[in-house]
């Protein structure tokens, strides 16, 4: 039995989740740095180091429904620790590497590593809502956001010094030492009881998780702004290196410089939302944040009309990491805490998906948009998307019904959502059942 807690980073478990998926994150980001600086070192060619940037990307697409099974199907600390092992076994094959020759053997291990740490993100978020009480969700989610921005300043950061001082081994000693290190905090057990999902084949083991979003309305209901939050983000990946390129005249460095300092706005606004996230239902976090970050996007491809100050465009983009945090916390949590433990792997790994896909979709349409519409238009289209997904959240979501939902899937112990007895919510009355 777990104690009261003033917030998640006081219980153990979640403090050594938290500093596992810290230091794995550092790893990944610095390997995704360093590679393709490493690729164009070694060729000279762009073609070979947008192939690299590519295979980084395909194994999220191609194997998160395999990887929300395993993450149900196994013991999910377990689950990590052998991905991070494996992590280091398949960085050996790189000092085999010494010149263009080699090349491929770069791509192999880039697309084994990008596709074991698309294995070990759902297991972590699949984790973490047996270790903290479910009015801590939001606020550990939270904390776990803010772990992906420090870790993106840091691991990029480290990627390029490393490589630039101490060549390909140094990356790779860097490397291998912090997925040891995640080992070494995931060793000891939890101490909490995973439901088994069978070993049933892993399709029909994937399709059971998307008949549980098919058949809890929470769920159903997140399917539409998770799309939106991912159609908007496509969008935004391409839109944005239009809009620094000719509505600012920047350069690469300003594009660099501004998609960076994101990062720093989301490791600032870290704690305020961490704060807010435990007084604060987690649909009333993503209806506030998405229209928090849809006005402070709006205001950001708008300010071009009365200045083009690298200066003052620094300052809205960081401003901008702030929102993103609570966005992400708030629809990792209601999908969280929606879902029964037994199926939780699949159901985050199928949101992924689809927020995967509509990011793709975004991309493909960004040139259509600019060429039928013009940028400016496109630009704020792009932050309507944002505001539209989170009127939905307001909109679709009563503030007691998540936290309701949370007791539900809890006392459920992985069982479907058939009980005829109303569930609890957090305050031990019965609640309506979303």
């Amino acid at each position: 039995m777990r104690l009261a807690m003033k917030g998640p980073l006081t219980n153990s478990g979640f403090r050594r989740l938290w500093i596992a998926g810290f230091v794995s994150e550092v790893g990944d980001w610095m390997f995704m740095i360093a590679m393709p600086v490493f690729v164009y070192r070694l060729t000279g060619s762009v073609t070979a180091t947008a192939t690299n940037f590519i295979l980084e990307l395909l194994p999220s697409l191609l194997l998160s429904p395999v990887a929300g099974v395993l993450a149900d199907r196994w013991d999910r600390r377990r689950l990590m620790v052998g991905v991070s092992l494996l992590q280091i076994v398949a960085l050996l094959p790189l000092l085999a590497v010494e010149g263009a020759g080699q090349l491929y053997l770069v791509n192999i291990v880039t697309c084994a590593q990008a596709a074991l740490a698309t294995v070990f993100q759902p297991a972590k978020y699949a984790l973490l809502p047996s270790l903290v009480e479910p009015a801590e969700i939001p606020a550990a989610n939270a904390l776990a956001s803010l772990n992906g921005n420090l870790a993106r300043l840091l691991g990029a950061s480290l990627g390029g010094f490393v490589l630039a001082g101490a060549g390909l081994t140094g990356v790779l000693v860097v490397d291998a030492c912090s997925f040891l290190l995640a080992v070494a905090l995931l060793a000891r057990p939890f101490g909490v009881r995973q439901p088994s999902s069978g070993r049933q084949p892993v399709w029909r083991a994937w399709t059971e998780g998307l008949r549980e979003v098919k058949e809890r309305r929470g769920l159903r209901l997140m399917v539409l702004p998770v799309g939106l939050i991912g159609l908007a983000q496509g969008l935004f990946a391409v839109l944005f290196v239009v809009f620094v390129t000719e509505r600012l005249g920047g350069g690469e460095g300003e594009t660099g410089l501004l998609r960076g300092v994101q990062a720093v706005g989301g490791i600032a606004g870290g704690a305020l939302i961490g704060t807010l996230a435990r007084r604060t239902d987690p649909s009333r976090l993503l209806g506030w944040a998405l229209l928090v970050f849809s006005a402070t996007t709006a205001l950001t491809w708008n300010s071009a009309y009365l200045t083009t100050s690298t200066g003052f465009f620094v300052a809205l983009f960081v401003v901008l990491g702030a929102p993103g945090i609570g966005v992400f916390a708030g629809r990792m949590s209601i999908v969280q805490m929606y879902t029964s433990d037994a199926t939780r792997g699949r159901v985050l790994a199928s949101f992924q998906s689809v927020f995967d896909g509509f990011q793709a979709l975004g991309m493909a349409l960004a040139g259509v948009l600019v060429a039928h519409i013009g940028l400016p238009l496109a630009l704020d289209v792009q932050a309507a998307l944002l505001g539209t997904a989170g009127l939905l959240a307001l909109w679709h979501f009563r503030p007691s019904a998540v936290g309701a939902a949370a007791g539900r899937a809890a006392a459920e112990g992985g069982a479907r959502d058939a009980s005829p007895t109303p569930p609890l919510s957090s305050a031990g009355r019965p609640a309506a059942k979303p």
